[in-house]
């Protein structure tokens, strides 16, 4: 019978998590998994307990949090799969803030449908990227996305957000950046034989379709077609800022003249004045980086997924 991990970050969610574990264990009996269940304590916690986890031929890794604990699980399988491991999936129980890492990945961001999904238990090889600088020079992976500029600010200031969670909290954190934060770099963006060199509000490196819980940076992606979506935006004024929210809130963007869109397997950006801060997967890479390459990984991790499209 497969085994099943259960990574658990009881603070994901501003807390939700770990009021939900009595919850996720009864819904995992129901289904009948063969399964045990640990929380988090600290930091890359959940990567070394999914490595480990790995190491021990469990069938499947399951992370109960939101993005930046199921970032830290894909690390430790894909750290696994460097050391000879490779048979061990992925899943998720969307119990955190933004949930993208789960959308890109058709997971669906309902919590009894994550149940409906593991019974099924469809699964699919995923594209997974890596990215380096900052303050991972050896790499780190993500399922999702990397985001340099406005979106790494507005959320690094959404963490800062006590009293709500998802979208509404990044709507107040893109408020507040607009006013109290946003100097955009020069930068020189280059992939395969293109380089743009702009001041830029921001520049997004997309495996799935959404970050900040809303914001569709490439509605069009997909985690299993070979290649990376690019969306760059050009640095408008701090009111027509607001007007291209709206467009990224539609997946629209592109329609706008202050942003270019493309598709890449590997991608260099360089900050040529000021500073690049990032994320990936709502994880802080960096708060002022000068130099970021991200690099695709085609068909490296097996995912469980939703059969419905969404």
């Amino acid at each position: 019978m497969p085994r099943y991990k259960i990574i658990v970050n009881p603070t994901s969610g501003r807390g939700f998590a770990e009021k939900m574990i009595p919850a996720i264990e009864e819904k995992l009996k129901e289904i009948g998994l063969d399964f045990d269940l640990v929380q988090t304590e600290r930091p890359w916690h959940a990567a070394e307990l999914a490595e480990q986890a790995a190491l021990d031929d469990y069938d499947v890794v399951i992370a109960a949090s939101g993005d930046g604990t199921a970032n830290e699980v894909l690390n430790g399988l894909m750290n696994a799969q460097n050391k000879g491991k490779n048979n061990t999936a992925m899943g998720i129980i969307t119990v955190g803030t933004g949930n993208d890492l789960a959308y890109g990945m058709n997971i669906p961001g309902n919590f009894d449908e994550c149940f409906k999904v593991l019974s099924e238990d469809k699964r699919r090889l995923m594209d997974i990227g890596l990215v380096s600088g900052g303050d991972y020079p050896d790499g780190r992976y993500f399922g999702n996305g990397v985001g340099m500029g406005f979106d790494a600010a507005v959320g690094f200031e959404a963490v800062k957000i006590r009293w709500t969670r998802g979208l509404l909290a990044y709507l107040i954190a893109a408020l507040r950046t607009v006013f109290l934060y946003f100097s955009a770099p020069l930068v020189q963006i280059t992939y395969d034989e293109n380089c743009i060199e702009q001041t830029s509000l921001m520049t997004s490196i997309m495996n799935g379709q959404r970050m900040g819980g809303g914001f569709y940076m490439a509605p069009n992606g997909d985690p299993g077609d070979g290649w990376l979506d690019l969306c760059i935006a050009a640095s408008p004024s701090k009111m027509r800022i607001f007007q291209l929210i709206t467009y990224f809130m539609k997946g629209t963007q592109a329609t706008q003249p202050e942003v270019k869109t493309g598709r890449a397997r590997k991608i260099s950006i360089t900050a040529i004045k000021g500073t690049l801060p990032a994320h990936c997967d709502g994880e802080t890479l960096c708060y002022s980086g000068d130099k970021l390459v991200i690099e695709l990984l085609p068909k490296r991790l097996e995912f469980i997924i939703s059969e419905k499209s969404k």
